[in-house]
Protein backbone atom coordinates (compact mmCIF):
# COMPACT_ATOMS: atom_id res chain seq x y z
CA UNK A 1 0.00 0.00 0.00
CA UNK A 2 1.41 3.32 -0.76
CA UNK A 3 1.84 6.49 1.44
CA UNK A 4 -1.02 8.21 -0.65
CA UNK A 5 -3.36 4.97 0.57
CA UNK A 6 -2.49 5.18 3.87
CA UNK A 7 -2.95 8.30 4.48
CA UNK A 8 -6.24 7.92 2.85
CA UNK A 9 -7.20 5.31 5.31
CA UNK A 10 -6.17 7.44 8.26
CA UNK A 11 -8.71 10.26 7.33
CA UNK A 12 -11.59 10.34 8.67
CA UNK A 13 -14.70 12.30 6.59
CA UNK A 14 -13.92 15.32 8.79
CA UNK A 15 -10.79 15.25 8.36
CA UNK A 16 -10.90 17.85 5.46
CA UNK A 17 -8.34 21.16 6.27
CA UNK A 18 -8.41 24.91 4.59
CA UNK A 19 -5.25 24.90 3.20
CA UNK A 20 -3.22 27.84 0.87
CA UNK A 21 -0.62 27.42 -1.07
CA UNK A 22 1.45 30.48 -1.22
CA UNK A 23 4.56 31.05 -4.50
CA UNK A 24 7.36 33.22 -4.93
CA UNK A 25 5.14 33.93 -8.40
CA UNK A 26 4.11 38.35 -8.59
CA UNK A 27 -0.08 38.08 -9.02
CA UNK A 28 -2.34 38.96 -11.52
CA UNK A 29 -0.85 38.25 -15.51
CA UNK A 30 2.82 38.44 -15.02
CA UNK A 31 2.49 35.56 -12.34
CA UNK A 32 0.41 32.75 -15.28
CA UNK A 33 4.07 32.84 -16.58
CA UNK A 34 5.70 31.38 -14.00
CA UNK A 35 6.23 27.81 -13.46
CA UNK A 36 5.78 28.47 -9.55
CA UNK A 37 2.20 29.42 -9.96
CA UNK A 38 1.45 26.02 -12.24
CA UNK A 39 3.55 23.72 -9.69
CA UNK A 40 1.33 25.44 -7.08
CA UNK A 41 -2.05 24.57 -8.65
CA UNK A 42 -1.12 21.09 -9.50
CA UNK A 43 -0.29 20.68 -5.58
CA UNK A 44 -3.47 21.78 -5.02
CA UNK A 45 -5.36 19.58 -7.30
CA UNK A 46 -3.65 16.80 -5.37
CA UNK A 47 -4.44 18.22 -2.14
CA UNK A 48 -8.28 18.20 -3.18
CA UNK A 49 -8.07 14.76 -4.29
CA UNK A 50 -7.50 13.81 -0.88
CA UNK A 51 -9.95 15.82 0.62
CA UNK A 52 -8.77 18.68 0.96
CA UNK A 53 -10.03 22.33 0.63
CA UNK A 54 -7.28 24.34 -0.98
CA UNK A 55 -6.52 27.97 -2.40
CA UNK A 56 -3.58 29.06 -3.98
CA UNK A 57 -2.29 32.67 -3.54
CA UNK A 58 0.59 35.06 -4.90
CA UNK A 59 3.34 35.66 -2.26
CA UNK A 60 1.55 39.28 -2.15
CA UNK A 61 -1.58 37.13 -0.89
CA UNK A 62 0.61 35.29 2.15
CA UNK A 63 0.09 38.16 4.98
CA UNK A 64 -3.62 38.61 4.18
CA UNK A 65 -6.29 38.39 7.05
CA UNK A 66 -7.32 35.56 5.58
CA UNK A 67 -4.28 33.22 6.55
CA UNK A 68 -5.28 33.51 10.19
CA UNK A 69 -8.10 31.15 9.18
CA UNK A 70 -5.96 28.98 7.47
CA UNK A 71 -5.29 25.25 9.16
CA UNK A 72 -2.28 24.76 6.89
CA UNK A 73 -0.01 27.19 5.02
CA UNK A 74 3.03 25.58 2.54
CA UNK A 75 5.01 28.05 0.75
CA UNK A 76 6.86 27.15 -1.97
CA UNK A 77 9.94 29.08 -1.56
CA UNK A 78 11.42 30.35 -4.76
CA UNK A 79 12.85 33.79 -5.77
CA UNK A 80 10.81 35.53 -2.94
CA UNK A 81 11.17 34.70 1.09
CA UNK A 82 7.48 34.60 3.50
CA UNK A 83 7.85 35.64 6.91
CA UNK A 84 5.12 33.44 8.97
CA UNK A 85 2.99 35.75 11.47
CA UNK A 86 4.68 35.16 14.80
CA UNK A 87 1.01 34.50 16.14
CA UNK A 88 -0.29 32.28 13.41
CA UNK A 89 -2.91 29.48 14.77
CA UNK A 90 -2.35 27.32 11.56
CA UNK A 91 0.52 25.25 10.55
CA UNK A 92 3.07 26.79 8.08
CA UNK A 93 5.29 24.64 6.52
CA UNK A 94 8.18 25.67 3.56
CA UNK A 95 8.64 24.21 0.84
CA UNK A 96 12.59 24.71 -1.07
CA UNK A 97 11.63 24.13 -4.04
CA UNK A 98 14.54 26.35 -6.29
CA UNK A 99 16.92 29.09 -5.33
CA UNK A 100 18.18 27.42 -2.02
CA UNK A 101 21.06 29.50 -2.36
CA UNK A 102 18.75 32.61 -0.61
CA UNK A 103 17.28 30.66 1.75
CA UNK A 104 18.82 31.76 5.19
CA UNK A 105 18.49 29.63 8.92
CA UNK A 106 15.96 32.30 10.06
CA UNK A 107 13.67 32.03 7.78
CA UNK A 108 13.77 28.45 7.79
CA UNK A 109 13.67 28.26 11.38
CA UNK A 110 10.51 30.45 11.56
CA UNK A 111 8.18 27.54 9.63
CA UNK A 112 6.61 24.26 12.23
CA UNK A 113 8.14 22.22 9.11
CA UNK A 114 10.68 22.62 6.17
CA UNK A 115 10.82 20.48 3.12
CA UNK A 116 13.43 20.42 0.35
CA UNK A 117 13.34 19.84 -3.29
CA UNK A 118 16.94 18.22 -3.01
CA UNK A 119 18.17 14.68 -1.25
CA UNK A 120 21.99 16.25 -0.58
CA UNK A 121 20.86 20.06 0.52
CA UNK A 122 19.83 21.12 4.23
CA UNK A 123 19.39 25.07 4.98
CA UNK A 124 21.93 26.82 6.67
CA UNK A 125 22.77 26.66 10.30
CA UNK A 126 21.74 22.66 9.92
CA UNK A 127 17.67 23.53 10.30
CA UNK A 128 15.95 20.37 10.61
CA UNK A 129 14.26 19.43 7.07
CA UNK A 130 12.90 16.69 4.66
CA UNK A 131 13.87 16.02 0.88
CA UNK A 132 10.52 16.58 -1.20
CA UNK A 133 11.61 16.51 -4.53
CA UNK A 134 9.54 18.39 -7.25
CA UNK A 135 7.08 16.45 -9.56
CA UNK A 136 5.09 15.89 -12.70
CA UNK A 137 1.23 15.97 -12.82
CA UNK A 138 0.88 12.52 -13.40
CA UNK A 139 -2.58 12.41 -15.17
CA UNK A 140 -1.38 15.43 -17.38
CA UNK A 141 1.99 14.06 -18.11
CA UNK A 142 1.91 10.83 -19.84
CA UNK A 143 2.94 8.94 -23.04
CA UNK A 144 -0.65 8.93 -24.77
CA UNK A 145 -0.72 12.16 -24.37
CA UNK A 146 0.92 12.63 -28.24
CA UNK A 147 2.00 10.72 -30.71
CA UNK A 148 5.97 9.98 -30.25
CA UNK A 149 8.45 11.88 -33.09
CA UNK A 150 5.30 13.94 -34.42
CA UNK A 151 6.50 17.76 -32.98
CA UNK A 152 9.49 19.42 -32.66
CA UNK A 153 12.68 17.36 -33.07
CA UNK A 154 14.75 19.84 -30.62
CA UNK A 155 12.97 21.29 -28.40
CA UNK A 156 13.84 23.71 -25.16
CA UNK A 157 10.81 25.34 -23.09
CA UNK A 158 11.38 27.90 -20.83
CA UNK A 159 13.26 31.69 -20.60
CA UNK A 160 16.22 33.04 -20.63
CA UNK A 161 16.64 34.23 -17.15
CA UNK A 162 18.52 36.68 -18.83
CA UNK A 163 21.23 34.57 -19.87
CA UNK A 164 22.31 32.41 -23.00
CA UNK A 165 21.39 29.10 -21.16
CA UNK A 166 23.95 26.52 -22.02
CA UNK A 167 21.79 23.73 -22.95
CA UNK A 168 20.67 25.97 -26.46
CA UNK A 169 23.59 27.60 -26.38
CA UNK A 170 25.35 24.39 -27.05
CA UNK A 171 22.59 23.02 -29.31
CA UNK A 172 23.30 25.79 -31.72
CA UNK A 173 26.52 24.76 -31.92
CA UNK A 174 25.45 20.88 -32.50
CA UNK A 175 24.75 19.11 -36.13
CA UNK A 176 20.74 19.44 -34.78
CA UNK A 177 21.60 23.62 -34.81
CA UNK A 178 18.74 24.01 -37.59
CA UNK A 179 16.26 21.00 -35.39
CA UNK A 180 16.35 23.48 -32.78
CA UNK A 181 12.70 24.90 -31.62
CA UNK A 182 12.67 27.86 -28.10
CA UNK A 183 9.41 28.71 -26.09
CA UNK A 184 10.07 31.24 -23.57
CA UNK A 185 10.75 35.17 -22.68
CA UNK A 186 13.48 36.92 -24.07
CA UNK A 187 15.53 35.07 -26.56
CA UNK A 188 15.11 37.52 -29.44
CA UNK A 189 18.84 38.62 -27.86
CA UNK A 190 20.28 35.34 -28.41
CA UNK A 191 18.20 33.54 -31.19
CA UNK A 192 17.16 34.42 -35.07
CA UNK A 193 13.43 34.77 -35.23
CA UNK A 194 12.53 30.86 -37.04
CA UNK A 195 14.70 29.06 -33.98
CA UNK A 196 11.58 31.07 -31.53
CA UNK A 197 8.45 28.83 -31.34
CA UNK A 198 6.81 31.13 -29.38
CA UNK A 199 6.94 33.18 -25.96
CA UNK A 200 4.88 31.24 -24.38
CA UNK A 201 3.22 27.53 -23.86
CA UNK A 202 0.31 27.18 -22.14
CA UNK A 203 0.14 24.91 -19.53
CA UNK A 204 -2.29 22.37 -20.98
CA UNK A 205 -0.26 21.96 -24.11
CA UNK A 206 3.22 21.47 -22.93
CA UNK A 207 2.55 17.39 -22.08
CA UNK A 208 1.96 17.50 -25.71
CA UNK A 209 4.84 19.04 -26.54
CA UNK A 210 7.60 17.26 -24.51
CA UNK A 211 5.52 13.97 -25.48
CA UNK A 212 5.71 14.57 -29.40
CA UNK A 213 9.18 16.05 -29.09
CA UNK A 214 12.34 14.86 -30.71
CA UNK A 215 14.43 15.49 -28.05
CA UNK A 216 13.74 17.84 -25.11
CA UNK A 217 17.00 19.79 -23.60
CA UNK A 218 17.01 20.82 -19.61
CA UNK A 219 19.50 22.56 -17.69
CA UNK A 220 19.71 23.98 -14.58
CA UNK A 221 20.73 26.95 -12.39
CA UNK A 222 24.22 26.31 -11.41
CA UNK A 223 23.69 26.73 -7.93
CA UNK A 224 20.41 24.42 -7.97
CA UNK A 225 22.33 21.61 -10.08
CA UNK A 226 25.36 21.63 -7.63
CA UNK A 227 22.37 21.38 -4.82
CA UNK A 228 20.82 18.60 -6.39
CA UNK A 229 17.78 20.75 -7.15
CA UNK A 230 16.60 18.85 -9.98
CA UNK A 231 14.37 20.88 -12.28
CA UNK A 232 10.10 20.12 -12.29
CA UNK A 233 11.32 19.82 -16.81
CA UNK A 234 13.02 16.51 -16.28
CA UNK A 235 10.00 15.67 -14.36
CA UNK A 236 7.48 16.49 -16.65
CA UNK A 237 9.15 15.17 -19.57
CA UNK A 238 10.27 12.28 -18.53
CA UNK A 239 6.72 11.64 -17.49
CA UNK A 240 5.73 12.04 -21.44
CA UNK A 241 8.05 8.69 -22.21
CA UNK A 242 10.37 11.85 -24.10
CA UNK A 243 13.75 11.60 -24.75
CA UNK A 244 15.56 13.96 -22.01
CA UNK A 245 19.12 15.28 -22.22
CA UNK A 246 20.34 17.49 -19.29
CA UNK A 247 23.69 19.41 -17.90
CA UNK A 248 24.86 17.08 -15.02
CA UNK A 249 23.29 18.09 -11.64
CA UNK A 250 23.65 15.62 -7.96
CA UNK A 251 21.07 13.31 -7.78
CA UNK A 252 20.41 13.04 -11.05
CA UNK A 253 21.21 10.15 -11.86
CA UNK A 254 20.16 8.44 -8.29
CA UNK A 255 16.14 9.27 -9.38
CA UNK A 256 16.39 8.59 -13.69
CA UNK A 257 19.11 6.34 -13.90
CA UNK A 258 20.34 6.05 -17.45
CA UNK A 259 16.86 7.22 -18.82
CA UNK A 260 18.41 10.97 -18.94
CA UNK A 261 21.80 11.22 -20.92
CA UNK A 262 24.15 14.22 -19.39
CA UNK A 263 26.71 16.81 -20.62
CA UNK A 264 29.02 18.43 -18.38
CA UNK A 265 29.74 21.41 -20.90
CA UNK A 266 28.79 22.53 -23.83
CA UNK A 267 31.13 20.16 -25.87
CA UNK A 268 29.51 17.13 -23.91
CA UNK A 269 26.23 18.64 -25.51
CA UNK A 270 27.66 18.61 -28.78
CA UNK A 271 28.92 15.37 -28.90
CA UNK A 272 25.82 13.56 -27.64
CA UNK A 273 23.84 15.46 -30.21
CA UNK A 274 26.02 14.42 -33.25
CA UNK A 275 25.48 10.60 -32.24
CA UNK A 276 22.72 7.97 -33.35
CA UNK A 277 20.20 8.83 -31.42
CA UNK A 278 19.40 5.31 -30.53
CA UNK A 279 22.68 5.16 -29.22
CA UNK A 280 22.49 7.97 -27.13
CA UNK A 281 18.59 7.55 -25.43
CA UNK A 282 17.34 3.99 -23.98
CA UNK A 283 14.56 2.50 -26.56
CA UNK A 284 10.85 3.27 -26.58
CA UNK A 285 10.32 0.17 -24.34
CA UNK A 286 12.86 1.63 -21.59
CA UNK A 287 11.44 5.04 -21.92
CA UNK A 288 7.72 3.90 -21.03
CA UNK A 289 8.98 1.95 -18.28
CA UNK A 290 10.85 4.96 -17.07
CA UNK A 291 7.98 7.10 -17.81
CA UNK A 292 5.60 4.84 -15.52
CA UNK A 293 8.12 5.00 -12.53
CA UNK A 294 8.33 8.61 -11.91
CA UNK A 295 4.21 9.02 -12.94
CA UNK A 296 4.31 6.49 -9.78
CA UNK A 297 6.63 7.22 -7.35
CA UNK A 298 7.03 11.42 -8.16
CA UNK A 299 3.60 12.58 -8.58
CA UNK A 300 2.03 15.43 -6.83
CA UNK A 301 -0.34 12.74 -5.32
CA UNK A 302 2.92 11.03 -3.58
CA UNK A 303 4.08 14.77 -2.74
CA UNK A 304 0.56 15.90 -1.22
CA UNK A 305 0.00 12.35 0.86
CA UNK A 306 3.90 13.59 2.33
CA UNK A 307 2.63 16.83 3.33
CA UNK A 308 -0.81 16.17 4.54
CA UNK A 309 0.69 13.47 6.72
CA UNK A 310 3.23 16.14 7.88
CA UNK A 311 0.49 18.49 8.65
CA UNK A 312 -1.68 16.22 10.28
CA UNK A 313 1.54 14.98 13.17
CA UNK A 314 2.15 19.01 13.79
CA UNK A 315 -1.67 19.81 14.66
CA UNK A 316 -1.84 16.71 16.72
CA UNK A 317 0.91 17.52 18.45
CA UNK A 318 -0.33 21.21 20.01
Amino acid sequence: MGVVDRVRRRLSPGSSLQWTIVTSAPKGEAGEQWGDTWFARDLAEALRRQGQRVKVVSRAGAAKEERSGDDVVVVLRGLRAVQPPNDRAGVWMLWVISHPELVTEEEARSYDAVFVASESWTPPGGVACTPLLQATAAERFHPGVAPADSGDALLFVGSTRGQFRPAVRAALESTRAHELVVYGVGWEEFLSPEAIGGEFVANSELPAKYASAGIVLNDHHAEMANDGFLSNRLFDAVATGARVVSDRAEGLTEVFGDTVPTFDDDNGLVELLARPIEEVFPDEQSRMAAAERIRQHHSFDARAAVLLQRAGELRAGR
